[in-house]
């Protein structure tokens, strides 16, 4: 019984030593398999020129746009043009009723044709004889003096001789004595209308003159103000009223929009408008046409918008035929800054760690294994972007496969091996349909 008991302990030592040997050995076999390569696809650096794409939504807008509204309040007598009229800068676009107005003009240019003739009568009748007459008083009034006193004189030599009686040269005296007075007054009366009426009475022509014709202008001006005329050349894109109805002062009765070129109008940040300049080509994509409209920044805005601290950016786009409309929603692409002889790599390439500001690459080695490096990244567009450092032209960088593919990797450069699945796909779909067939 003990030997029975002893075989049976070392068949059990026997059977636990070859699965110990077994266990072993399938584990250096797991051991020693080849490791897999991962299938990738890879270029080399490209040389060439790189510009930079700034890309906003805007909005398209007229060159030019005039909402027009008249002064005054008056019913519309007649329109003159209708929604999509072209015009001219000066044409007659619309009438309003205005008897009042003519009336009260006909009015005021006859007051003012009045205080013309007025000021005509002033200035060539009445202020000449004045002081025509002031002064042909100044020279009888002087020669009268004069007679005066040379009778005076003749006077006391008699009356020294005692050939007259003393009352004679009294008498003479006392006429001197009024006649000087005369030629004062005369004297004065010529000062004052030389210096003070004459000027006076023109200057009064002049002002009544000067206010008749401001009154005819204003009711002129008035009357003006009842033909509605385009300031601009363009087309008529609102007419809210129709003829009959009133227009109030203030209130837009015609809208004339100039299209001969549109504005889309952008904002974009500071740091990219910074690289922009006046003229630099963009192209403008518009909803319904198939193609990209070329297009040119025509003007960068000096200030920041206070509300949103963005740059406007306006991008003029030519519109002889008038195939595009303002307010279209588009979408630009301006060209900035652009850099020649440059290390191009696709974008795809390129991976951001998790800081969301380092930038690096997977390239492959001699030796088939795929090593992450940092690079330095400058110009950035969709499908391209320029590498300042990190790269050479002889690197070969991964451009699919390398996310989350482990430093060190061994890869190989081809497709994906889709065939064998491909293969199985169609070899399984006829024998599918072999079975729905029976």
């Amino acid at each position: 019984m003990a030997r029975i008991q002893t075989i049976r302990t070392n068949a059990l030592l026997v059977i636990l030593f070859s699965t110990f040997l077994s266990f072993e050995t399938g584990c250096k076999k797991t051991e020693e398999s080849p490791t897999p390569e991962v299938t990738v696809q890879a270029v080399h650096p490209q040389v060439g020129s790189i510009s930079e794409q700034i890309a906003a939504d805007a909005t398209l807008a007229p060159l030019a746009q005039s909402a027009i509204s008249p002064k005054v309040t008056a019913p519309v007598r007649k329109f003159y043009v209708q929604r999509g009229s072209h015009v001219k800068a000066g044409q007659l676009l619309a009438a309003l009723e205005n008897s009042d107005l003519e009336a009260a003009a006909m009015d005021n240019k006859g007051a003012y044709r009045s205080a013309q003739a007025m000021y005509e009568t002033a200035t060539r009748a009445t202020a000449p004889e004045d002081y025509t007459k002031a002064q042909l008083d100044l020279t009888q009034a002087k020669a009268t003096l004069e007679l005066n006193r040379s009778i005076v004189a003749a006077r006391s030599q008699l009356l020294a001789q005692g050939a007259i009686p003393g009352r004679d040269l009294d008498t003479a005296k006392a006429t001197l004595v009024q006649s000087q007075a005369a030629y004062d007054i005369a004297k004065q009366h010529f000062d004052a209308v030389q210096q003070v009426s004459r000027e006076a009475s023109l200057e009064n022509a002049r002002g009544q003159l000067a206010s008749a014709k401001g009154k005819y202008l204003g009711a002129q001006a008035q009357l003006s103000y009842t033909e509605i005329r385009s300031p601009i050349d363009g087309v008529v894109t609102d007419r809210p009223l129709f003829a009959g109805e009133t227009a109030g002062a203030g209130m837009p009765v015609i809208t004339v929009m100039d299209t001969s070129a549109l504005l889309a109008k952008l904002h974009i940040a500071q740091m990219l408008a910074q690289q922009l300049t006046v003229g630099a080509s963009a192209e403008v994509t518009v909803p319904g046409v198939t193609d990209p409209v070329a297009a040119k920044v025509s003007l960068i805005s000096p200030a920041l918008d206070p509300g949103s601290t963005t740059v406007e950016v306006w991008l003029r786009v030519e519109n002889p035929k008038g195939l595009f409309r303002a307010g279209t929603a588009v979408h630009a692409v301006i060209t900035g800054r652009t850099a020649t002889n440059a290390t191009l790599i696709p974008t795809e390439a390129v991976q951001t760690a998790a800081d969301g500001i380092t930038k690096s690459v997977m390239v492959i080695a001699a030796d088939g294994s795929a090593h992450k490096r940092p690079v330095v990244l400058g110009i950035q567009t969709a499908s391209t972007v320029q590498v300042l450092s990190g790269l050479t032209a002889a690197d070969s960088v991964i451009t699919i496969g390398a996310y989350g593919l482990d430093d060190g990797t061994k890869v190989k450069v081809g497709t994906a091996d889709t065939d064998k699945s491909d293969s199985s796909d169609t070899s399984e779909k006829p024998e599918a349909g072999k079975k729905g067939n029976q």
